[in-house]
């Protein structure tokens, strides 16, 4: 599986930049004028994994495959979207279709980038943001549980979509859904609100190490740990260079990771998702799968026959695959377990699997 997150935020806060930056291209137009992206952008980045490498050399594999993430660059969105305002129906439905949500927001000053605000204001641009997407999820809610709608509920969907609108109704977080009901209910509800979330704090240069006071007042009111400060501009001048100059000027300006690898740690993390191997000579390959999957359906990610007929899987774990180098000597040594059905993968897994047809 592959995930896909989009990239939202108010008009002229950096979103194409920093998806050019992301994807290494020049896809989506940024200009100083807001609602520059209309049609949304899309581009498929391969996940970097120092392991797949380590794999292949091991298993002198011809060819390396890497799981790949999506992102997607969404038009800008502003005060009355959930009404219409701006491109606010294209921007909401377009966010209906992605897997979780990036949050792209201001915190730098800048007399050359338009505002569509007055002054600089992080969290006042994030509730606007999440305020709309409530309003949106308020109306959705409404028009399903009319009469006419209903018939095409199910019970659960019909009790998650009343409790949303019991919350709303008291001014409480959507997300209070989430110890009520179970992941997969709750996916099938559309609700915009629930969509797991990353802010990115976009910020100049010289605030890219230690953030600035926008940066502080958001962290300050919503928190470190879905919080990634980044400079898009910076990002997309790092993507531009060759990967020696690339190192370089990041240890120059004191970056150890990319904006791009600490996006895809966050992602996984708020999508509870883990990375198993297969590896062989023809090839070594990464492929995503939600934590706690069992074995069948981890080989159903590779072919669907291979879940139908799953007998068993050979498995070692990377840390054993690398020490005993391969396949061969981790069945000698006793590293290579053969599992069943209710064997739950683990990330880093390398997998070979039994199957009938």
């Amino acid at each position: 599986m592959s995930f896909k997150c989009g990239i939202v935020g108010l008009p002229n806060v950096g979103k194409s930049t920093l998806f050019n930056a992301l994807t290494s291209s020049n896809k989506a137009q940024a200009a100083n004028f807001p609602f520059c992206t209309i049609d949304p952008n899309i581009g498929v980045v391969s996940v970097p994994d120092g392991r797949l490498d380590n794999l292949g050399k091991i298993s002198k594999s011809k060819k390396i495959i890497h799981t790949t993430i999506s992102f997607v660059d969404i038009a800008g969105l502003v005060k009355g979207a959930s009404k219409g305002e701006g491109l606010g129906n294209k921007f909401l439905s377009h966010i209906r279709e992605v897997d979780a949500v990036i949050h792209l927001i201001r915190c730098f000053d800048s007399d050359d980038i338009q505002n569509v605000n007055p002054n600089v204001d992080p969290v006042r641009d994030l509730e606007i943001i999440e305020t709309e997407m409530m309003l949106a999820d308020l109306e959705s809610i409404q028009k399903r549980l009319e009469k006419s709608n209903k018939k095409n509920l199910d019970e659960d969907q019909i009790k998650i979509l009343k409790t949303a609108l019991e919350l709303i109704d008291n001014e409480e977080d959507l997300t209070n859904l989430k110890s009520q009901f179970n992941k997969k209910q709750l996916n099938l509800s559309g609700l915009l609100s629930l969509k797991p979330k990353i802010f990115v704090c976009n910020v100049d240069e010289k605030s890219t190490q230690n953030g600035n006071n926008y940066t502080n007042a958001f962290i300050d009111k919503f928190g470190q740990e879905n919080t990634l400060i980044v400079s898009a501009d910076i990002e997309n001048q790092i993507n531009g260079l060759e990967s020696n100059e690339r190192k370089n000027y990041m240890e120059m300006i004191g970056l150890k990771e990319t904006g791009l690898d600490r996006l895809i740690q966050k992602g996984y993390k708020i999508l509870e998702l883990e990375t198993f191997f297969t590896s062989g000579p023809e090839e070594t390959r990464a492929w995503t799968i939600e934590k706690n999957c069992f074995a069948p359906k981890a080989a159903g990610e590779i072919h669907t026959d291979f879940e139908k007929g799953f007998i068993r899987a050979e498995t070692v774990s990377y840390d054993d695959f690398i020490a005993n180098d391969g396949w061969v000597n981790s069945r000698t040594n006793g590293k290579m377990r053969l599992e069943g059905k209710d064997y739950v993968v683990k990330d880093g897994d390398i997998l070979n699997f039994r199957f009938n047809t």
